[in-house]
């Protein structure tokens, strides 16, 4: 099993940046790939960002591109998000998921696809 933890969510204005951690523990060796994905009140959960543990590929959903960069730091088992020019349709919980290489030909932009979820945490943006 692997356990996601994420960090770094809060309040902030319109225009502003945050930057959220998801720190990965117990058996990381079988991830292929994380992703951030969000939930907005009401909405369904949706895809944000993805990136391969190895070789660092990346994806992001097109309402994110340019202003969203997903990385990560394999020694510290951790992925991060930064979110620059932050706008209010950006407010939802943001959740960090993981996948296992069984699950590698799946599409990464579906909740399906993955494995391991983190607990959440909340983005306010204020406008």
């Amino acid at each position: 099993q692997v356990q996601l933890v994420e960090s770094g969510g809060g309040l902030v204005q319109a225009g502003g940046s945050l930057r959220l951690s998801c720190a990965a523990s117990g058996r990381t060796f079988s991830t292929d790939s994380m992703a951030w994905f969000r939930q907005a009140p009401g909405k369904e959960r949706e895809f944000v960002a993805h990136i391969y543990w190895s070789g660092g590929s990346t994806a992001y959903a097109d309402s994110v591109k340019g202003r969203f960069t997903i990385s990560r730091d394999n020694a510290k088992n951790t992925v991060y998000l930064q979110m620059n020019s932050l706008k209010s349709e950006d407010t939802a919980v943001y959740y960090c998921a993981g996948r296992s290489h069984s699950r590698r030909t799946l599409a990464p932009q579906f909740p399906m696809s993955y494995d391991y979820w983190g607990q959440g945490t909340q983005v306010t943006v204020s406008s």
